[in-house]
């Protein structure tokens, strides 16, 4: 589009190449609070009693979309580098719970 005159922001900084630390920090705050609510989801879905604080729930979301990328990449859903959609991380972080409930029962 850059023959409409229409500037697209792409987290680059003008002069440089390098990513501009304000797009970093809220793509990281947005990439948290998305997991939180996934992992939120998913203790919600799935049922019996895991003690998770919100802490390990946030860990438990993000975690479940870096599995559902990489089983989507794996399959061909997604390109290289595409994020999961947000189902498919909720889905994801469903199979983390379960391995997480598995594996807690057998210590």
């Amino acid at each position: 589009m850059h023959g409409l005159g229409v500037a697209v922001y792409n987290g680059a900084s003008a002069l440089s190449n390098q990513p501009d630390l304000k797009f970093i920090m809220l793509s990281l705050i947005g990439t948290l609070i998305v997991g939180f609510i996934v992992g939120l989801i998913a203790r919600a879905i799935k049922p019996g009693d895991d003690k998770l604080g919100w802490i390990m729930t946030s860990v438990l979301g993000i975690a479940g979309a870096f599995v559902a990328s990489y089983v989507g990449v794996a399959l061909g859903w997604y390109q290289q580098g595409e994020p999961a959609g947000f189902i498919a991380s909720v889905v994801g972080a469903i199979v983390l719970l379960v391995i997480y409930g598995a594996v807690r029962k057998k210590s």
